[in-house]
């Protein structure tokens, strides 16, 4: 009877759980520098095929060598839990402890440094599609999750970055039209079964979906939309670098050290409004590295980075966040900035790990309306990175295949 009692509520959550749509968690104060990447590319979001491997890692600034947990989770195209059990998407095993960590060296942050990669020895993935990785602690309770893509090469997806049409737009906007062979697939309802989805330097919160093919030649699908596939352009990111953080450098005016380094960047000042100028980034990202030592996942200190806006005050319901991938590009209050009317400016700080990083403002009005490049001003010009995946869901299937991914830059954009 117990056991007849245990198999039905382990039904009920798995029957509840259905559907669920994917959020993020955000990480405690503790946990830091979160990386999830595949191993055989930089970019910061995890696009893997079946051979593939991708590493995550993160510090643990408690230094105690506690005890993380992971499970995987497969998701629909829009990102709702997937109706499989777990057997149907994974082979082996989840819910494992991550037993790669070691601690740092040398640091006046001390932290447990943490590695796990994903397929592993335990545990393997049987299908295309979307996932979510969540790391728990030994209550059980979730730390934070992250997610990541596998896919197959049964559709070829031609990318073309162009300037938007719309007078509107012209000067600020870029649009994404792509094209999807579907020579090897058997496809019997293009605008039922295939589902592209857009991502803007890979991230998540710019993705554009519900896009229905415009027309077919043979087996080529193609989206040549203008407004529906269309971005800001946004501007080239800020950035500095303090592999060596003793020293002023990459846009680091000063360096104090108290408890930890505090480390003072220039001030920026407000750049919407002013022409396009082109300077090199990374998108977003970061890389963390360090000139203190050899091996920079536990050489790499910690330093307290000041930032600041340069700029009269605005609106009393603004709020200004510090956003890049650091932080997953998610305001969060702990990277919000907040005015100093002695010196005229906002001012805020973020406690990262030594590297090289990207990042701009992001300004939020009344707590509900977010303007990405309200700050930075939006170009077309600027370079962009693109990411087009190709979803299928064939009649009967009751997940969805990824079938095929596409990039582009607009860096070849064309007019």
């Amino acid at each position: 009877m117990q056991n007849l009692k245990q198999n039905f509520i382990f039904l009920f959550i798995c029957i509840a759980s259905k559907g669920q749509v994917f959020t993020l968690q955000k990480p405690p104060v503790h946990i830091k520098s979160i990386e999830f990447r595949s191993e055989n590319s930089s970019e910061p979001f995890p696009v893997l095929q079946f051979n593939e491997t991708a590493l995550l890692s993160f510090d643990d600034l408690n230094a105690d060598e506690s005890d993380y947990y992971y499970t995987l989770q497969h998701f629909t195209h829009d990102w709702k839990k997937s109706d499989l059990f777990e057997s149907e998407y994974i082979e082996g095993f989840d819910n494992l402890r991550i037993r790669n960590y070691k601690n740092s060296f040398n640091t006046l942050q001390p932290y447990t440094h943490y590695q796990l990669r994903i397929p592993n020895e335990q545990t393997q993935l049987k299908l295309s599609g979307n996932y979510a990785i969540s790391i728990y602690n030994d209550s059980d309770e979730l730390i934070f999750n992250r997610r990541f893509v596998i896919y197959e090469s049964t559709a070829t997806v031609g990318v073309e970055v162009v300037r938007s049409r719309d007078m509107e737009y012209i000067e600020s906007s870029q649009s994404v039209q792509f094209s999807i062979n579907t020579q090897e697939l058997v496809v019997r309802n293009p605008s039922q079964e295939i589902k592209p989805v857009i991502l803007q330097n890979y991230i998540w919160d710019s993705a554009i979906s519900n896009l229905l093919p415009q027309f077919t030649l043979g087996n080529v699908l193609h989206y040549k939309y203008d407004k529906e596939t269309r971005f800001e352009g946004g501007n080239e990111y800020l950035y500095f670098d303090t592999k060596d953080i003793r020293i002023s450098s990459g846009n680091v005016y000063g360096v104090q050290r108290k408890e930890l380094y505090n480390t003072y960047l220039y001030s920026n000042e407000v750049r919407a409004g002013r022409p396009y100028s082109y300077a090199p980034d990374i998108n977003g990202d970061f890389v963390i590295r360090t000139l203190q030592g050899t091996d920079s996942t536990i050489e790499a200190d910690y330093s307290r980075v000041h930032f600041s806006l340069r700029t009269e005050p605005l609106a009393a319901s603004a709020e200004i966040f510090v956003v890049g991938s650091f932080n997953d590009h998610q305001l969060d209050d702990r990277h919000q900035l907040y005015y100093n009317e002695i010196l005229g400016q906002y001012e805020g700080e973020a406690l990262l790990k030594q590297g090289f990083y990207n990042y701009h403002f992001e300004y939020l009005e009344a707590g509900n309306t977010l303007y990405p490049n309200l700050i930075g001003g939006s170009h077309w010009e600027t370079e962009n990175q693109y990411l087009v995946l190709v979803y299928q869901k064939k009649f009967g299937q009751r997940h969805d295949s990824l079938i095929g991914i596409g990039t582009g830059s607009s860096l070849n954009i064309r007019n």
